[in-house]
């Protein structure tokens, strides 16, 4: 299976109240069966999600740009297709 790992780093002009809309787009995003993975990075730069079940690079990027930090400006985001290797059937 492949993934899409979206890094979303802050602007400086990164405005707080950007934060509850994006949360409630991961959670539709969940609910879809799309997100496999999110989370903030410990000193507030920015996060990271990873999207799963999407069709291809193009569609990927496409739903990225659907993420209210990147609606509003206020993180540069950057989807990269990334192959996971799995190590749990070791």
């Amino acid at each position: 299976m492949t993934y899409y790992l979206v890094l979303a780093m802050r602007r400086p002009e990164f405005d707080e109240a950007v934060v509850a809309p994006h949360l409630a787009w991961l959670d539709d995003l969940r609910a879809r069966g799309l997100l496999a993975l999110t989370g903030g990075f410990g000193d507030r730069s920015g996060g990271a999600y990873v999207l799963e079940n999407v069709a291809s690079l193009a569609e990927a990027q496409a739903l990225v740009a659907t993420d209210p930090l990147a609606v509003t400006g206020s993180s540069d985001l950057t989807v990269h297709e990334w192959n996971v290797r799995d190590w749990s059937a070791r």
